[in-house]
């Protein structure tokens, strides 16, 4: 795993781009991917534990997509 900060967040969507050094141009993800019971939503800003993969093509614009999001406490 790696830590990310929330780029942006779209609630309504329930998607939104993850920024982490290994993921440069941002990482989609999606809330089925947050891996803790009730979250369906991220603040910008917010730092997470990211898993990611190369889905070989973009995903909504982005290179990278999460297979798994842990929000960390702050």
């Amino acid at each position: 795993m790696v830590i990310a900060t929330v780029r942006e967040w779209s609630d309504e969507a329930g998607w939104g781009v993850l920024d982490s050094t290994e993921t440069p141009g941002g990482c989609f993800g999606h809330y089925s991917n947050i891996r803790m019971t009730g979250f369906r939503t991220l603040s910008p800003g917010q730092r997470v534990e990211l898993v990611w993969e190369d889905p070989g093509g973009k995903q909504d614009g982005y290179d990278y997509r999460a297979v798994s999001i842990v929000p960390l406490a702050d």
